[in-house]
């Protein structure tokens, strides 16, 4: 599968790639350069709007906008507002946490995890549509990548710095998930897990930071394609594009030395692949 290079974006760290099907836009963030930004893929035109804390997760909202999860906790936002509308930091008494990645369920519910740079000392919540928040899992270290299998049975989830997928056993009614498991142990020197995305066939795709590529498991964890990028750091991919098989894969220059940069310009950048699988629609949170 060929990678092609769509935007010279130049993030910091790019981030929650997200395809808008009633815009036919690719939305994504620059965590640590504080804005949201869209793309239309076909005019090429690029837009990037700046906020006021950083925001490591939007998702798609049913009233219009984005539901949010960043530096400042839940909140709710709206392309050219540069104010998010904050709602709860279940963290707030952690200075250096942060929220990282998350993803809407098929009930509308919003997932979101944080995460910081020493220990494990994060978690994973939900904010159900009513905006309650429930802790779902502690003593994480950086809770990355989630989704979903198509017959919603089974959640997975990714503990970067344990170099993990996990799954769980998934209630779609309820939201609660049990019988944690590994579903993928990666080795340290093949990649961090970061952001993930699952193909209407069941397969989860994962972006691997500092591997330099994005690989495809198959049901059973087994690796059946591996993408190689012309970027060592990609941090997450979603499905996009007029029949969701455009993969779009953000990446990060944060934290490359200047002897990298040099060796890798693309760091930053923007991707597509063009697959010969589809991805599903996101939902939209309900709340």
């Amino acid at each position: 599968m060929e990678v092609k290079h769509l935007l010279n974006s130049q993030n910091i760290l790019g981030e929650g790639p997200l395809w808008h099907g009633e815009e036919q836009i690719l939305y994504w963030v620059d965590i640590t350069g504080k804005t949201v930004n869209r793309m239309d893929p076909k005019t090429g035109k690029h837009e990037s709007f700046p906020v006021d804390s950083q925001v490591g997760v939007i998702a798609l909202r049913e009233k219009g906008g984005f539901v949010t999860a960043g530096a400042r906790g839940f909140g709710f936002w709206a392309p050219g507002q540069e104010k998010i509308t904050y709602l709860e930091d279940p963290e707030a008494d952690k200075p250096h946490s942060r929220f990282n990645d998350g993803k809407v369920d098929r009930k509308g519910r919003f997932w979101a995890g944080t995460m910081t740079h020493q220990g494990a000392v994060s978690a994973l919540y939900r904010m159900d549509v009513d905006l309650s928040i429930h802790t779902i899992e502690r003593g994480l270290t950086i809770s990355n990548g989630i989704g979903w299998r198509p017959d919603n049975q089974v959640m997975y989830f990714v503990d970067s710095l344990r170099y993990v997928i996990y799954q769980y056993d998934f209630d779609l009614q309820s939201g609660d998930v049990s019988n944690r498991r590994v579903f993928v142990q990666l080795s340290e020197d093949y990649g961090v897990p970061d952001g993930l995305t699952v193909d209407g066939d069941g397969f989860i795709w994962c972006a691997l930071y500092g591997g330099s590529k994005v690989t495809r498991f198959d049901p059973e964890g087994e690796i059946v394609t591996e993408i190689n990028l012309p970027v060592s750091q990609p941090t997450s991919c979603a499905f996009g594009g007029a029949d969701f098989s455009e993969l779009f894969v953000t990446s990060a220059r944060e934290g490359l030395s200047e002897a990298a940069l040099q060796s890798e310009p693309l760091a930053g950048d923007l991707f597509v692949i063009q697959t010969d699988v589809q991805g599903r629609p996101e939902p939209k949170f309900g709340g």
